[in-house]
């Protein structure tokens, strides 16, 4: 079916963040992969095009335009040039809304110009050893000393953990109160007692800074809080959850739909007894089914793009694409390196990538049984 999601200067802006990743990206991702890390450069490159910041205000260097498609194409084009790396979607979709929608005027000024420009770039920090999907379970601490906090604690699985210059921490300011207790603060680049650990070897996705980050009597200032109140972080976070949500469903769809079309044109030329494999009826039949469900999984998608941008995508709505597609990418992938035969198996080939970049989709983000009980809950029983 014919997708009607964007309008000329969508694609427009497809064209010059397409043309970014064939000239600064794709011919620099296998050293990046092995050197565990996107270099800082890229991003500020990427902020000269105005790749970062579409919400962020005008006064600031940003848009000022609240339009999630933007967000999309970026994501897609990512996924389609198999740049696991660029760690632009956390930065945009998932921490966009929290030094936008939740700063004050002050942290606006000082934060907002070196987001838009790539020159800070950032992460939030909610996973710890003990605590992933259970974020109320969470144990670090930040405690209230006169105009600074004093925090304490780990967190791991941080994207963008060793590039990051602020990380927006979930804290407990009253670990008594639960949910009620949560506070976000920013942590800053060279904050004393701040300290990142390693950066952690990871099934794919290797040229993605993923990271254990540490504080230890880290002394950040008040003015860093996120809100005008403490106990509020928990809310923010329930708030935020399904944009990210939905963009790792973006994801999701993209990477299906790119492995499938590689995989038809592998299938047309790659012969077994005597003609191409496409040929076959269990292959067709394969594809077939790959085709719809990939199909019919896009059109969610995109629709609860729409409803994001008319602020109407529920918690719900946004699970369920969250889980369905993930799980789905996973499944499309996998079938598709069967049909590669062994040189699916092989690295060298996009499928075996993707193959193994994938797989982490149906966990972080909150994990597909995390997905199935928010939907599950909605029904009142």
């Amino acid at each position: 079916m014919e997708r009607d999601l964007f309008d000329e200067e969508h694609l427009l802006f497809r064209e010059t963040v397409r043309e970014f990743m064939t000239r600064e990206v794709v011919p620099h991702h296998a050293r990046w992969e092995k050197e565990g890390i996107v270099p800082r450069e890229v991003w500020k490159q990427a902020g000269e095009l105005g790749m970062f910041g579409f919400s962020v205000p005008e006064e600031y260097g940003g848009a000022g335009v609240k339009d999630f498609r933007y967000n999309a194409v970026i994501v897609e084009e990512i996924i389609r040039h198999g740049a696991s790396g660029l760690g632009f979607s956390l930065h945009n979709d998932v921490m966009a809304p929290y030094v936008v929608d939740l700063t004050n005027d002050e942290q606006k000024q000082r934060w907002l110009p070196g987001f838009v420009s790539g020159e800070l770039i950032t992460a939030i920090a909610m996973s710890e050893p003990g605590a992933g999907s259970d974020l109320q379970g969470i144990r670090t601490t930040a405690v209230r000393e006169g105009d600074h906090y004093v925090i304490n604690g780990q967190k791991t699985f941080i994207t963008n953990g060793i590039n990051a210059d602020l990380v927006v921490v979930v804290t407990k300011t009253d670990p008594a109160a639960r949910a009620r207790g949560t506070t976000l603060i920013v942590v800053e680049r060279g904050t004393e007692g701040f300290q990142r650990g390693r950066n952690l070897d990871k099934v794919g996705m290797k040229a993605q800074d993923t990271a254990e980050l540490f504080f230890e009597n880290v002394r950040v200032p008040v003015a860093n809080r996120l809100g005008p109140n403490d106990g509020e972080g928990f809310f923010q976070l329930m708030h935020n959850l399904p944009q990210e949500r939905l963009s790792i469903a973006v994801a999701a769809a993209a990477s299906a739909e790119s492995v499938l079309e590689q995989t038809i044109e592998y299938c047309r030329s790659r012969q077994a007894f005597g003609r191409n494999i496409g040929s076959f009826q269990n292959t067709r039949f394969v594809l077939a089914e790959l085709a719809t469900e990939t199909d019919i999984a896009r059109h969610y998608v995109d629709k609860c793009i729409i409803a994001l941008n008319a602020g109407k995508l529920t918690a719900v709505d946004a699970a369920k694409a969250k889980w369905w597609t993930t799980e789905l990418q996973n499944k499309v992938i996998d079938r598709c390196l069967q049909l590669h035969g062994g040189y699916g198996y092989m690295t060298e080939y996009p499928v075996a990538r993707a193959w193994l970049d994938s797989r982490v989709q149906t966990i972080y983000g909150g994990t597909t049984e995390i997905m199935k009980e928010i939907i599950g809950r909605s029904f009142d029983f």
